[in-house]
């Protein structure tokens, strides 16, 4: 990736895009290479101009928003997808995610949570605003039901059935550290073995394994500490 972050704005309100698109230009580490008002469009842009991260909206005309996240996913590996959107609903959280959105910011988000937002997602990480956050520790700790999720299977011992339930939930290693009251060169292996047996690159894979596997909802239910 470049010094700068080259992002594409995909959202279907002229004047939000356009807001999104002055607003990024004027941080000096990010250049907006393209604008979008549907998720064909962003994804159609990809084939002429080089990014390193599509801000999408979700609900959109033509293409929406989860379904582009898919194909860009797909398609282009590289470019990380950070959703921007007004809603914070478990099913668009889960659309979202399970379609390979790297991070989830509502339309509340400064400039400034944009920007760690952008640098987090470019690096591989995953990254959401306090009130998905909330969201997510919610349906961790098993307020939030979601049918039809799978149990998770691949090899993982309990203890790497919860780390990853963690990761899902927003947690830092240091934080998962201090919740399992371990160390946190324990979390890292807990995190590579984990990793290794999903077939995870990034904590963003992970979060979307939990989702898929009821880890992130109560239908697995939490893990045991043991």
């Amino acid at each position: 990736m470049s010094e700068l972050i080259r992002v594409i704005v995909a959202d279907d309100q002229q004047v939000m895009r356009e807001g999104l698109v002055a607003l990024l230009n004027l941080l000096p580490d990010v250049e907006v290479v393209g604008a979008a008002g549907n998720g064909r469009q962003a994804v159609e842009l990809l084939d002429e101009v080089t990014a390193d991260v599509v801000l999408m909206d979700l609900r959109m005309p033509i293409l929406d928003g989860a379904a582009a996240t898919r194909l860009i996913v797909e398609r282009y590996p590289q470019v990380a997808v950070l959703v921007l959107t007004t809603y914070d609903d478990d099913e668009s959280i889960a659309s979202a995610l399970n379609a390979g959105a790297r991070g989830y910011l509502t339309k509340d988000a400064g400039r400034a949570e944009i920007t760690a937002a952008l640098r987090a997602v470019t690096t591989g990480q995953s990254t959401f605003d306090a009130a998905v956050s909330q969201r997510l520790v919610a349906a961790f700790a098993g307020d939030v039901g979601a049918a039809a999720i799978r149990r998770p299977t691949d090899g993982l011992t309990p203890r790497e059935t919860e780390v990853l339930a963690l990761i899902a939930s927003g947690l830092s290693n240091a934080e998962i550290a201090k919740t399992l009251y371990i160390g946190a060169t324990t979390v890292k292996t807990h995190i590579n073995n984990a990793f290794a047996k999903i077939g995870a690159r990034n904590r963003a894979d992970a979060v979307r394994y939990a989702y898929r596997h009821g880890l992130a909802t109560g239908e697995a239910g939490r893990p045991g500490l043991g």
